[in-house]
């Protein structure tokens, strides 16, 4: 487990560690059935919420074998937490690498999820030296698949109805980038 040790920013964003005055912005993500349809579990009530975000605040600051780091995501605009993202990889030799996230359905469609990747991208090759970053997808989530693809990341299976999920089969879309094909994307810029 690990923090961010600083807080990144962007044009819009200011990417950081979870905070205890994050509750009631957590729980607009976590209690939003819009935001829990594609996730493994179902809407989240505040106690619940209370109970994930203290998880998150209390990680160790120190890098060890299995990692995850949280990333609270917040609008400059407006201040508010708007997004849960995180990193998550292994320091074995296969430099493996996983990232995810949900943002509040109101700011939906603005790039802002490109824009959180593109970032944990260079987290995880710069900072962490992945050799290779991937992301998981429900097949019917076409807006989060499109912003890993506009991150990047490149389409390598589509598994068909390979999971049972709230009662129904599911697709599943991996995508991925190697540490090579982002430096070549990142000097073509």
């Amino acid at each position: 487990m690990a923090q961010l040790a600083s807080s990144i920013t962007t044009d819009r964003l200011t990417l950081r560690r979870f905070e205890h005055g994050d509750l009631d912005g957590l729980f607009a993500i976590y209690g939003d059935v819009r935001v829990a349809r594609y996730l493994y579990w179902d809407v989240r009530d505040r106690e619940a919420t209370r109970a994930v975000l203290e998880r998150k605040i209390t990680l160790p600051t120190e890098v060890g074998d299995q990692n995850v780091l949280p990333v609270a995501v917040e609008s400059r605009e407006s201040g508010e937490l708007i997004g849960d993202f995180m990193l998550r990889w292994t320091r074995n030799e296969h430099r493996q690498g996983e990232t995810g996230g949900s943002l509040l359905p109101a700011v939906h469609g603005r790039g802002f999820a490109t824009e959180v990747y593109a970032e944990l991208l260079v987290l995880g090759f710069t900072m962490f030296n992945l050799h290779r970053v991937f992301a998981n997808c429900d097949g019917r989530n076409h807006a989060s698949i499109r912003s890993l693809e506009k991150a990047g990341l490149q389409r390598e299976a589509h598994l068909v109805e390979n999971e049972f999920v709230k009662g129904e089969w599911t697709d599943e879309v991996i995508l991925a980038i190697r540490r090579d094909e982002w430096e070549r994307q990142r000097a073509r810029r």
